[in-house]
């Protein structure tokens, strides 16, 4: 393999990539090389001027454009990575801000090894990722419609005080009228959206299950499906959004880059911690914090976890039911302490972390 001579920074746009690049081995500034609109041939042609694809070394940060520019840099041969840009170090006094700049201080930081790269999916993990945010907005969007008729029924005098959406709830709704034709009509678009809103999120969460039997991460996400309170759409979010668990050395990594842990600002003898850093991936973060909720509860094996339970290795349901009776007693512990239930639910779905890498990390892709 020839050695690295160029480290190479871009700063990627939808029309536009800025190219600079810091010699190796040398203490010498960055040199800036242009502008040229995004594409990949441009930018090989570009690159081409600099060296050898295997010469150069070249990131870029995570952005909208998506994977697309590092997996085609990579089939060509270039040693491409993609940087999470909250791990950029700028200093406070830059107040200027440019496409050159920003390439600049990607090629000196990439040359000393400061920048921190992020896993990039293949592109059928990629799929089921989309697929399973796309149920996600879904179930927002779903959300939303719900509200703006309850709202609007609210102040209409038309609350109702049972179990919404159920085909008690449905009847009651078939049974409402206005006097004024205007109000109906308001009435009418708003069921009708909350209907096809919900329908997507069937349909969705079908194609969801369907794609899921044929993914190659199906054992693990059968292996986190043994935890109590994660289900099948819960175990896919947080296979699809993380993928290899073992790329995380140690479960208190894992529980920092999901953002559970507290925020910390100590110097000498003064030491003071704050609320969560909160940050990471946050769809993985909400359905932790979600399924904590569930561990409230007395530790025991339902009618819903039972079926999941079938078919594993002994040592993951193991896992799993140590995961529930831990989780279960210290969830009653911390409440009987008199600590806010939030805070407690933050604390159950730190440790629910460890085991859930536990979990991942025994457990091969098919």
């Amino acid at each position: 393999m020839d050695e690295v001579k160029f480290y190479v920074g871009l700063d990627v746009h939808k029309d536009s990539i800025a190219i600079a690049f810091a010699r190796a081995h040398l203490r010498d500034d960055p040199q800036f090389v242009g502008t040229t609109r995004y594409s990949v041939i441009s930018l090989t042609k570009a690159l081409s001027k600099l060296g050898k694809p295997a010469e150069l070394s070249v990131c870029h940060e995570a952005g909208p454009c998506g994977y697309g520019l590092v997996r085609a840099l990579r089939e060509q041969g270039y040693r491409c990575e993609v940087v999470a840009p909250s791990r950029v170090a700028r200093r406070p006094a830059d107040r200027i801000k440019t496409d050159r700049r920003d390439a600049l201080l990607l090629a000196r930081l990439h040359r000393a090894g400061e920048l921190v790269p992020v896993a990039i999916p293949e592109p059928a993990d990629e799929a089921i990722r989309d697929l399973v945010r796309a149920r996600e907005d879904a179930v927002n969007d779903q959300r939303r419609m719900r509200q703006r008729l309850k709202s609007f029924l609210l102040r209409h005098g038309h609350a109702y005080t049972g179990t919404r959406w159920g085909p008690k709830h449905e009847l009651f709704l078939s049974k409402i009228k206005f006097e004024e034709p205007a109000q109906h009509i308001v009435f009418t678009e708003y069921r009708m959206a909350v209907r096809f809103a919900t329908e997507l999120v069937e349909r969705l969460t079908q194609s969801l299950r369907a794609h899921a039997e044929t993914w190659r991460w199906l054992p693990v996400v059968k292996g986190l499906m043994t935890l109590r309170s994660i289900d099948i759409i819960s175990a896919l979010t947080i296979v699809a959004e993380l993928g290899d668990l073992r790329r995380f050395p140690h479960p208190r990594e894992f529980m920092g880059y999901l953002g559970l842990v507290p925020s910390e600002h100590s110097s000498g003898n003064s030491k003071q911690r704050g609320r969560l850093t909160r940050t990471g991936n946050r769809h993985v973060r909400r359905i932790l914090v979600e399924a904590a909720w569930n561990y409230r509860l007395p530790a025991r094996i339902g009618e819903s976890l039972q079926p999941r339970l079938e078919g594993q290795p002994r040592h993951i349901i193991d896992i799993a039911w140590k995961a529930q009776v831990r989780l279960c007693h210290r969830f009653r512990r911390l409440r009987s302490r008199g600590l806010h239930q939030n805070k407690t639910c933050a604390a159950i779905a730190r440790e629910l972390c460890g085991f859930i890498w536990d979990i991942g990390t025994r457990l091969q892709p098919a």
